[in-house]
């Protein structure tokens, strides 16, 4: 599986532009005029070199070693080659970039330009994620997707050209209109094309998207009444899990598979704890105290993690420089992320390893919680690894919840959660 250190940062850029949004879709992202990209790219750079003075007036440590760079969103590869070039001129004037760094671009079909992608293979990108969710074309449509399975067959042969054949696929099972045969259809097509990595989700709705709204309205213009029954969307994702794992696409966490050595690097950052800076709009960070802080915590206290998230609203954010919403995690809090994030891997949480980190006192309380979810059939455990069941992948929220607020059970009392 991908290393990731210890002492080491990765970075991720947030770049929320499109060109269609996409109906099941309640990310901050949107279709914005292309005069706002320019300025935005400026505040994003303006961020990454204010970096250090934030961080020593948040107290914290932002390492300058990077060996995960990320751009999300929206669609990074919408932005000119121009942009592109000087983002990633940015990033190297003010961070160490490791040689065998992993760089990945996220991007939708059909929205790389040749230009755009001969700069990103002339800034090191060395990975892309590609937003498929469907190769049934009908399917894409009706999802608010502008590809077709064509697209996405030349646009994989282009990045193979290019000399980026570290490359994932996106699917969501669930669309509208979706049924067995067609989903079997997409896995397939995944398989042909011979990608090392792939992301299945199963569709999650809200009423920030405009399917969910549509769906609690009883309305039609999206779809809503063709999306699957949560029934026939958790069988779809079992069929994944057997059908690429049949193709030598392993699956290492609950919605990412890949071929030995092609394990997504930043994301594995998240689910192991790691320091990550985020940049642009509406992007997390998470990066370990100074030594010499004090903030929020004791003398006695082990060392505390700082979450930060920038605002969601793009004319904020244009604005100029604003404090991010912060938040202090606690060693509690941190015990309990050390289990919802590593259950989430296939390979479990090392129930030795927390003890050295959290006190065999902790842990105890956790593993009260552990055998009550073994009974149930969620979690299995050999005695020294704890792991999630295929049926505990089903229901993985409802595991991950019986691990929130176990320490304020024991004194009656709820500490602050997570925003």
């Amino acid at each position: 599986m991908s290393r990731v250190g210890n002492n080491s940062l990765g970075l991720y850029v947030s770049i929320p532009f499109c060109r269609s949004k996409c109906t099941y879709c309640n990310f901050a992202s949107g279709v914005y005029p292309a005069r706002e990209h320019a300025r935005y790219v400026e505040r994003v750079i303006e961020d990454l070199r204010n970096a250090d003075r934030w961080a020593a007036a948040m107290g914290v440590v932002v390492p300058r070693e990077v060996d995960t760079v990320y751009l999300g969103g929206g669609t990074p590869s919408v932005l000119s080659s121009d942009l592109l070039s000087a983002l990633f001129s940015a990033m190297r004037s003010v961070f160490d970039l490791d040689a065998n760094a992993e760089i990945t671009l996220e991007c939708a079909p059909g929205q790389l330009s040749d230009a755009a992608l001969d700069a990103i293979a002339a800034a090191g990108v060395n990975r892309v994620s590609m937003g498929v969710q469907s190769f049934v074309d009908r399917e894409a449509q009706v999802s608010g997707r502008l590809h077709n399975r064509r697209i996405v067959e030349d646009d994989l042969r282009r990045l193979r050209s290019a000399g980026i054949d570290n490359i994932n696929l996106d699917l969501i099972a669930g669309l509208a209109g979706q049924m067995h045969a067609s989903w079997q259809e997409s896995l397939a097509a995944l398989v042909d094309a011979g990608t090392p990595h792939a992301s299945i989700y199963m569709l999650e709705v809200d009423e920030d998207s405009r399917l969910g709204r549509e769906m609690l309205a009883g309305g039609a213009r999206y779809h809503a009444g063709l999306v699957p029954a949560d029934e026939a969307i958790a069988q779809m994702y079992l069929q994944a899990i057997e059908t690429l794992g049949a193709a030598g696409l392993e699956q290492y966490e609950i919605s990412n598979f890949s071929r030995p050595g092609f394990e997504s690097a930043h994301n594995l950052r998240y689910w192991r704890r790691r320091p990550y800076l985020g940049v642009g709009l509406d992007a997390s960070s998470a990066l370990k105290a100074a030594e010499t802080s004090t903030a929020g915590r004791s003398n006695e206290a082990p060392q505390m993690v700082l979450r930060s998230k920038t605002t969601d609203n793009l004319a904020e954010y244009l604005a100029g420089p604003k404090t991010a919403e912060t938040n202090w995690i606690s060693t509690v809090e941190q015990h309990e992320e050390a289990w919802f994030l590593g259950l989430r891997l296939n390979a479990g949480v090392k129930v030795e390893a927390l003890e050295r980190e959290f006190g065999m006192a902790m842990v105890e309380r956790a593993m009260e919680s552990v055998g009550g979810l073994i009974d149930s059939g969620l979690l299995t455990s050999d005695g020294e690894t704890v792991r999630l069941t295929p049926q505990g992948r089903l229901l993985s929220n409802e595991v991950f919840q019986q691990f929130l607020g176990l320490e304020a059970e024991k004194v009656g009392s709820t500490p602050g959660r997570l925003s």
